[in-house]
């Protein structure tokens, strides 16, 4: 079954929307996990508008599952990853005033860069994934990063499911099995929801893991978040 880590960075947005600590983060993350999410997720930024780095550093302790961080690999960030030592380290091309991640690396340019990072955080036992656009060339250069995972950029695969595009999935398909036959494991996210996840798990193969945060935490409103979380974990068998 793909594993589903759930992104908790828009539960710490509405906390520092009033200040203060509710809702509590890691209280949050506690019932996550108790719900069934396999994952969490932070994305941290510079200005911590949302998931500060002192929330990574107090996760860490009282997870029970797998966790991820997220981000752009500057020197706070890597320092961050470093100290806490996650399962998993997300590197995303993120500008600095990004309101949220909008596009993938260009593995080619960036490969020399990329690969030093990645080294970095191999040496310390910390898995790598790499964010990328569904381009095959470009899953090409993520091989040769020496990354461990690519995280598939769903954007562009919502908008033309939402449109009713039958082949809304098609470059994710061939990126799966290229990425596969490449030796490298295959996560994905940005936008999936209750409404596409299924036809993705189903049309995109290998899938080990995706990373939902906006969609899940907002229909958790309606639904609760227990109730959310089940049935995602149900479309993702």
């Amino acid at each position: 079954m793909t594993k589903l880590s759930v992104n908790i960075n828009k539960i710490a947005t509405l906390r520092n929307a009033r200040g203060g600590d509710v809702p509590n983060v890691i209280e949050a993350a506690k019932n996550i996990e108790a719900f069934g999410a396999e994952g969490i997720t932070v994305h941290p930024r510079p200005d911590e508008r949302h998931i500060r780095y002192a929330d990574a550093r107090e996760l860490k302790p009282i997870l029970t599952t797998e966790f991820n961080i997220e981000g752009k690999p500057i020197q706070q960030f890597i320092d961050l990853v470093l100290e806490v030592k996650p399962a998993q380290v997300t590197l995303v091309p993120d500008a600095e005033d990004a309101i949220t991640s909008n596009a993938g690396w260009d593995t080619i340019k960036y490969k020399d860069y990329l690969r030093e990072v990645i080294s970095e955080f191999k040496n310390n036992g910390i898995r790598t994934s790499i964010f990328v656009d569904p381009d095959k060339n470009i899953i090409e250069g993520a091989a040769k990063t020496g990354t461990d995972r690519i995280e598939l950029y769903t954007e562009s695969f919502a908008v033309e499911y939402a449109n009713g595009n039958e082949n809304a999935a098609q470059s994710y398909t061939d990126c799966a099995k290229l990425a596969h036959t490449l030796g490298l494991g295959i996560n994905a996210g940005h936008d999936l929801s209750l409404k596409n996840i299924k036809f993705f798990k189903e049309n995109v193969p290998h899938l080990a893991e995706v990373s939902i945060g906006h969609a899940l935490i907002s229909e958790a409103l309606y639904l609760g978040l227990e109730k959310t979380i089940q049935q995602y974990l149900n479309l993702l068998k």
